[in-house]
């Protein structure tokens, strides 16, 4: 506690103090659980962006600084320095991994990456053009069905095995989902792989002939999973959190979470990266474009830029800049006109007071979409690819509120605008 703030109604001598909670780094936060009992007041703030709904040790963002700190470590290290794993073992234990810990949970992971033989099955119930987003929040949430005997939440043990299920058999679902939607046969994991190496191995493979990662792109992927583990309180998160605090199992919050995901303002917007810049077309259109998106009347949005939390440049952008070289460098991909486009895009808006004003900096969805297009990804498997980053970020929150004491069930309140206290009038009374 760092002291009070005092909130008084006016016209009465009703008033609260509220105390002030203050974290490791950021503002302080009135606590304002008493506002009713105290004032019969609640709060309002529609979509929650003046809201903590939680205590937190695991992500930190500074939006007007551009900082995104995993447990303490900027990410731009993390993402440079260290491994999927390993920043995975960072989220969910607190502590970057001794060699001996890293190889262990390595190890704990990899042999978890098979699916129960009975999911193959449960595949063939989807149609073929089915979304693989739409068959992710089937197979995730079929989980808990087929791996019921470690769904007590509030056994350590089964968490921990949840944990390990989760993070291992994403890719393998998500694979899945693409080889169906394509009509090839399911590959296998290869334990003997490394996580991103053997989604990208299940993704690229068939059984007809041998398949080699290349081991740029397989940093390039596991890069880009690193960037997407957490961030926050975000939408998807913050549901997995709501699900979570009624006591639902792992599997069904996860899925829940994938759904949240889904949306396109959310795990989307990188494919509507590609959309705008596939709009533009050509470099000499961008000043026309740019013209229309300063047009309140044309509804055209500039993707890829601003952020609901960066009000700076968001540091997961230029590292995937510099992933976006090297992945186009590997391929031979060296006069990409996407690439162009976006890179004049960019120096354009950066230099448009316009933009400027509003900060409006690139974000981490600006160059992914290019990148997984150009491993060959299609759009319809962004939002998958980003599930599967992001799914230790969500058990992570959801393990972090399991233990919290402090935490119950989510219940936001309401105003309430509806029509007032009325007697029912019987149907041959109504005109």
């Amino acid at each position: 506690m760092t002291g009070t703030v005092t909130l008084t109604i006016d016209g009465t001598n009703k008033s609260a103090k509220l105390p002030l909670i203050q974290g490791t780094i950021g503002p302080d936060v009135a606590d304002i659980r008493k506002l009713y009992a105290d004032l019969d007041l609640f709060t309002y703030d529609p979509g929650y962006g003046g809201t903590a709904a939680c205590d937190s040790k695991i992500t930190y963002i500074d939006g007007d600084q551009g900082v995104l700190l995993h447990r303490g470590y900027p990410i731009e290290q993390l993402a440079t320095e260290s491994t999927f794993l390993e920043v995975a073992y960072l989220l969910l234990n607190g502590e970057l991994p001794t060699a001996a810990q890293n190889d262990e949970f390595h190890n704990g992971v990899m042999r978890h990456t098979m699916l129960h033989e009975q999911l193959r099955s449960f595949y063939s119930g989807f149609r073929r053009d089915a979304h693989p987003m739409a068959v992710m929040c089937g197979v995730v949430g079929a989980l808990s069905a087929f791996y019921h005997d470690s769904l007590d939440i509030n056994d350590p043990e089964h968490r921990r095995i949840s944990a390990f299920r989760l993070i291992a058999k994403l890719p393998t679902i998500a694979a899945w989902a693409f080889k169906y939607s394509i009509g090839q046969p399911f590959v296998y994991p290869r334990n003997d792989l490394g996580y991103a190496e053997n989604f990208l191995h299940m993704i690229n493979a068939v059984p007809a002939e041998t398949y080699h990662v290349s081991p740029v792109l397989a940093k390039a992927m596991d890069r880009i999973l690193i960037l997407h583990a957490d961030h926050e309180q975000n939408a998807s998160t913050s549901t997995v959190r709501l699900a979570g605090s009624t006591g639902a199992n792992p599997f069904a919050c996860i899925a829940a979470g994938i759904a949240s995901l889904w949306g396109p303002a959310h795990g989307g917007a990188n494919e509507a990266v590609l959309k705008m810049l596939g709009e533009i077309g050509h470099v000499k259109n961008i000043p026309a474009f740019i013209e229309k998106v300063k047009d309140k009347n044309s509804n055209v949005r500039l993707m890829g830029f601003g952020h609901r939390v960066y009000k700076n440049y968001d540091p997961r952008a230029k590292i995937m800049e510099q992933t976006c070289k090297e992945v186009l460098g590997e391929l031979g991909i060296k006069d990409d006109p996407l690439l162009d486009l976006a890179m004049e895009l960019e120096r354009i808006a950066l230099s448009d007071e316009y933009f400027i004003s509003k900060k409006l900096y690139p974000n981490v969805d600006f160059y992914s979409g290019i990148i997984l297009k150009a491993m060959g990804f299609p759009t319809s498997m962004f939002t998958v690819l980003f599930a599967v980053a992001r799914t230790v970020g969500w058990i992570s929150q959801w393990k972090e509120m399991i233990e919290d004491p402090s935490q119950r069930i989510g219940r936001p309140r309401q105003i309430y605008t509806g029509a007032g206290l009325r007697d029912y009038v019987p149907i041959t009374a109504r005109g």
